[in-house]
């Protein structure tokens, strides 16, 4: 028999697969299919806007109302109105559901990375075992269910647009434009980004909008309400309102916090040059739109079986070797990128860098997300949201680019961003590893969710080791 805490794992994991299956599948197909006047990545420049505004002080008020389950429910049904907007896009159905999906989002995965670490430091507490370990597993298996995501999703997308049989024809003149040799902003003018017919496109959305439903109903239906005790408590003893708005700045004061920005940006960068950037200068420009399900299959399968195999290891080898990894990956893919010149000949390279950008992935965020929850015990809400807006921000700025910069600076501008990460993440890991930050293993509803412990958390003041309901 699973355990009650891995169950719940489970049903998160299958909820936000099946959520992510109709986000992913559309994110990754927005600067190809909506490529009109930039509508696509504006509107994913929008989403990512929104998120951090909800960052700001969204997650530690629905998640101390509504709980985590709830919270995650209404988060999904935000994504959703997503979809319905790409039923028939333009700028009056994309932007304002894409408004709607990012204050949804960041509440949305605050409370899935609190109700992990929630559930990972009651089963260690429960087996005696050790908190970050089985975080880090929790957040592995995570991971492994939720990232193949891309494969499902994209999957769909391929077979449904290789229906269609008005196939572009790409000259030899045309692949010319293509790879970071030229620059890359007039990539919609290209006949291979010719739109699938309006019936094809409908049928892809009218499928990610029922797998987008069936994940709100499986969280609704199946997942524990872990945290119920905690949320009555909070509703019956309310803090004033500007303290919980402002819990999310509050822990900027941490310095390792602030020290984490670059890497946390980084992680919003360097996916979105994979679904914005090399889908559409690379695949779609030397394929065709059809191929890019395929090759984000590719991505999101490599992702989902390393999140697993790395969430297991990083117990035996630590974080800062598989975050030294991902950055050497991620590094040989920016150079290599920077002078390959894609070619429908050279068909299998196509899938090597998704392959090498999943793997990488795959530990940016297990790892990230374990990290905070290591570092920041007693703040989770607050430490989470500002995962969240943090991340989005690389998001925003890397989209916002997007349509201005030539691809060759797009690569520049990552590249630099990652060796500031490299700077910046070993001087909190070498900290931490001096002092390592002592676990909750067991809160009161009352004192998980204290303003002044989260304060004295962001100064440094307390270390607890357990607190019992006396």
């Amino acid at each position: 028999m699973i355990s009650r805490n891995f169950k719940n794992v489970l049903v998160v994991s299958v909820g936000f697969l099946s959520l992510f299956t109709a986000y992913g599948g559309l994110q990754s197909l927005q600067s190809s299919l909506n490529a009109e006047q930039g509508m696509g990545v504006a509107s994913l420049s929008v989403i990512y806007a929104s998120i951090i505004v909800s960052s700001m002080f969204l997650p530690p008020i629905m998640i101390k109302n509504l709980g985590c389950k709830w919270t995650i429910v209404a988060g999904m049904a935000c994504y959703v109105s997503y979809s319905f907007g790409n039923l028939y896009p333009g700028w009056y159905t994309l932007i304002p559901t894409s408004v709607i999906l990012g204050l949804g989002g960041s509440p949305l995965w605050s409370a899935k990375c609190t109700y992990l670490t929630i559930s990972g430091n009651t089963q260690a507490a429960k087996y005696g075992k050790k908190g970050s370990d089985v975080i880090n597993q929790y957040f592995g298996i995570f991971f492994f269910i939720f990232q193949s995501s891309a494969v499902w999703g994209n999957l769909m997308s391929s077979l449904i647009f290789g229906q269609d049989t008005n196939i572009a024809n790409i000259t030899e003149e045309q692949l010319l434009s293509c790879g970071a040799a030229d620059c890359g902003l007039n990539l919609n003018m290209n006949s291979t980004t010719t739109r699938p017919p309006g019936s094809l496109v409908r049928t892809l959305v009218g499928c990610y909008i029922g797998v987008g439903l069936l994940a709100m109903l499986i969280v609704a239906v199946f997942l524990d309400n872990i945290d119920r005790e905690q949320s009555s408590q909070f509703r019956g003893n309310r803090e004033p309102f500007c303290q919980t708005f402002l819990a999310t700045f509050r822990l900027l004061k941490d310095w390792r916090l602030l020290t984490l920005i670059p890497l946390t940006m980084y992680s919003g960068f360097e996916q979105s040059f994979l679904s914005g950037e090399y889908t559409k200068n690379y695949v779609t420009c030397a394929l065709g739109i059809e191929y890019v399900g395929y090759v984000m299959m590719c991505f999101g399968a490599s992702n989902s079986l390393c999140s697993f195999l790395f969430g297991r290891l990083a117990r035996y080898t630590g974080r800062a070797l598989l975050f030294l990894i991902a950055a050497l990956a991620n590094f040989g893919c920016i150079i290599a990128l920077l002078f390959w010149r894609p070619h429908p000949d050279d068909f299998g390279i196509f899938f090597v860098f998704p392959a090498l950008w999943g793997m990488a992935d795959a530990i940016w965020q297990t790892q990230t997300n374990s990290l905070y929850g290591i570092l920041f015990p007693r703040a989770k809400e607050a430490a989470f949201a500002n995962y969240r807006m943090w991340e989005s921000l690389g998001f925003v700025i890397a989209f916002a680019y997007s349509t201005f910069i030539c691809l060759e600076y797009k690569l520049y501008i990552l590249l630099a961003v990652l060796l500031l990460t490299a700077i910046t993440y070993p001087v909190v890991e070498h900290y931490e590893h001096k002092h390592p930050t002592l676990p909750i293993e067991q809160d009161s509803p009352h004192t998980a969710h204290s303003t002044d412990t989260m304060d004295q958390e962001a100064n440094g003041e307390i270390k607890v080791v357990n607190q019992s309901a006396l």
